[in-house]
């Protein structure tokens, strides 16, 4: 907040927390010509319901006060109205608490350090500690079973955009990616796109009408610097591999449309903070994964 709105709310907590004292005070003051305590008023209801004079009693007084002694030293020890005497903060404690993480956990994960992704990748013990370490960071995305969902990929299959090897996987996970395709349909035209489509879905092995396909593949020039010109990628750029029909985004017809009408832009924030003992295991479970016969 800014240091004026920061004043405001710091005068107008205090002013309350004052107004609830004067209030109570006021209220427990005996009025002129007021009856004694347990006495009966003069107020009869219905000819014999009467009041009595039952003031509040002077120990529930007292923890009205001290509730509202203790709001005012809490308030000066801690941030509310000003930063607090004792100079806790939430950026403080937290700090505070991964530092005792880390000095408790760290020796856990460097154990594993020395050995290779694929050897880890076998060990049962690795790899739960990795699939702990996926379901807290990468499910969101990637889905419990990890097997994903429309623009975020399967990591149990085989098919990897920027390449599947141990050190392409750890520097997925520690830098992040992000792909653009760029949109093609001003450039195509309603019925170029079409044509790329059909030829696209004629590389993975559907059948299509023979005229469409060539007339595709001779507009798939545009698409032929990302994805090759026999459509099966470029890992280097993160480009799809168009042959082995696993899409990323679907598949259907409608969605392969849109796909080359309007491009797509998909983004794998960077796990550099989980640090590298943490990011290794991670790894070795994602490689586990998609490489069964190695699995334990």
């Amino acid at each position: 907040m800014s240091p004026l709105m920061t004043t405001i709310v710091a005068v107008v907590t205090i002013l309350n927390v004052l107004a609830c004292a004067w209030l109570i005070w006021w209220t427990a003051l005996r009025r002129p010509g007021e009856v004694a305590a347990g006495e009966v008023k003069e107020h009869v209801w219905d000819g014999d319901l009467r009041e009595r004079n039952n003031p509040m009693p002077r120990w529930w007084l007292i923890l009205f006060f001290l509730t509202i002694i203790f709001g005012l030293v809490y308030l000066l020890l801690y941030p509310g109205v000003i930063r607090g005497t004792l100079g806790w903060s939430e950026e403080r404690e937290y700090r505070e608490e991964m530092q005792r993480a880390q000095r408790q956990y760290a020796p856990i994960y460097a154990a594993f350090a020395a050995r290779s992704v694929v050897e880890l990748a076998s060990d049962p013990k690795a790899v739960a500690l990795g699939r702990s370490l996926f379901a807290n960071t990468c499910i969101n995305c990637h889905g419990s079973d990890a097997r994903g969902a429309p623009g975020f990929p399967d990591l149990t299959d085989n098919d990897w955009l920027y390449g599947g090897t141990p050190d392409d996987i750890v520097r997925s996970i520690t830098y992040g990616r992000e792909g653009v395709m760029p949109p093609l349909g001003p450039a195509l035209g309603p019925q170029g796109v079409e044509e790329v489509v059909t030829y696209v879905e004629s590389l993975s092995g559907r059948p299509e009408p023979a005229d469409k396909v060539a007339a595709g593949k001779a507009r798939f020039v545009l698409c032929a610097a990302c994805h090759g010109p026999d459509g099966k990628g470029n890992t280097a750029i993160g480009s799809k591999n168009l042959t082995n029909d696993i899409w990323l985004y679907g598949g259907s017809d409608a969605t392969l449309r849109q796909t080359v009408t309007e491009g797509r832009h998909g983004k794998m924030p960077s796990h550099q903070w989980l640090g590298d003992d943490k990011i290794h295991l991670l790894a070795a479970y994602v490689y586990s994964m998609s490489h069964p016969q190695q699995a334990p």
